[in-house]
């Protein structure tokens, strides 16, 4: 039943400088991961696919149109919704590199810069979609 699985899809942006770029989620009651340092994305809307969903939302958020190959496929989730008991979430994550700071105007929350070696002091107020990407990403460093 749909109803009980909530969809969507979020990217992890790097800088051309090789910074992460997140997202301070307002800290707001109808907001998901109020208050948490998250990745740009959203909820699927109507028929589109998870990549369609990515380049939607982020484009909305960040106000720089980033397009579809530029997105590369990390990850994917399906299992409990943490945010809400007895629901599932459906997810996908993907890459996208050498994004443009400068160009850049964050609509929803506001922009977070951070090394990869200044995660740790922050890792607490990581979202989990945030964390999950960031254990694929992490990992993916340390193989290339």
């Amino acid at each position: 039943m749909t109803s009980n699985v909530r969809e969507g899809a979020s990217a992890l942006l790097v800088s051309s400088d090789g910074r992460l770029l997140m997202q301070l989620r307002d800290d707001l009651p109808h907001v998901s991961d109020a208050g948490k340092i998250s990745l740009f994305g959203g909820r699927r809307e109507g028929t589109e696919t998870f990549l369609e969903c990515v380049v939607r939302e982020v484009h909305e958020e960040i106000g720089h149109y980033l397009p579809p190959e530029r997105f590369e496929l990390i990850g994917s989730y399906s299992g409990p919704d943490h945010l809400t008991p007895n629901r599932t979430l459906r997810g996908e994550v993907f890459l996208v590199r050498d994004v443009p700071v400068d160009q850049l105007t964050v609509t929803e929350g506001r922009l977070v810069i951070v090394a990869v070696d200044e995660l740790e002091p922050i890792g607490d107020r990581l979202a989990r979609p945030a964390q999950y990407a960031l254990a694929i990403f992490l990992k993916r460093k340390r193989i290339t």
